[in-house]
Parts: structure tokens; sequence; C-alpha cells
């Protein structure tokens, strides 16, 4: 889970001369070593809290990709079937233009030159 708090960051507890602590003092030491405890606590809520905010906003931005992907394959669809549907008209003309051109020459009783 969280990492927990170097000793370092607690302050040495207070000894008297002949080497023991008071209660006082070791009530103290154990005072100050909670309040840190606590704030390293907060610090740590409030990381998770904007890691949470930053996965909501991620997670919004990936559904509007989601919808724009959507949206842009269905484009992509309606983009092709209509080139497909000019390649057949274009065929289509092509066809009837060369049929046209067969029929002026045969009127006219050409012949079809080499250069069609």
């Amino acid at each position: 889970m969280g990492k927990s708090l170097p000793l370092h960051n607690f302050p040495a507890p207070v000894r008297h001369t002949e080497g023991r602590m008071s209660e006082i003092d070791s009530v103290e030491a154990a005072s100050r070593r909670l309040a840190l405890a606590l704030d390293a606590l907060d610090a740590a809520a409030e990381r998770r809290r904007e890691a949470a905010r930053g996965e909501e906003a991620l997670g919004v931005q990936i559904h509007s990709l989601g919808e724009d992907r959507a949206r842009l394959a269905a484009e992509l669809d309606q983009a092709m079937a209509r080139a497909r549907a000019l390649e057949r008209a274009n065929r289509e003309v092509a066809r009837r233009i060369g049929a046209v051109m067969e029929s002026i020459r045969g009127t006219l009783g050409t012949e079809p030159s080499s250069e069609d």
C-alpha cells in the first residue's frame, strides 16, 4: 500500500542526563510522531484523490476518442461506398462514350485511329 515513514523523520526522544526519558518527554515524542504520521497519511490520501481525478479525466478522454472513432469509421464507410458508386458510374460513362464514338465513326464511315 503506501510507504512507511523513515525513522529519521521522527524527532529523537529527549533523554535526561541519566539516559532515561521522562514520561512527559515520551508522550511529547509520541505525539510528534503521531502528528507526522497523520500528516503523511493526509498527504497520501490527497495523492490518491488526485490520481482518481486523473483516472476519471482519462476515462472521459477515452470515451470521447471512442465516439470519434465510431463517427470517423461511419464516415469512412460512407466515403468508400460513394467512391465505389463513382467508379461504377465512371466505367459506365466511359463505356457509353466509347459506344457513341463507334456509332459516330460507323455513321461517318471512318476507321478508328490508332490513337484511341
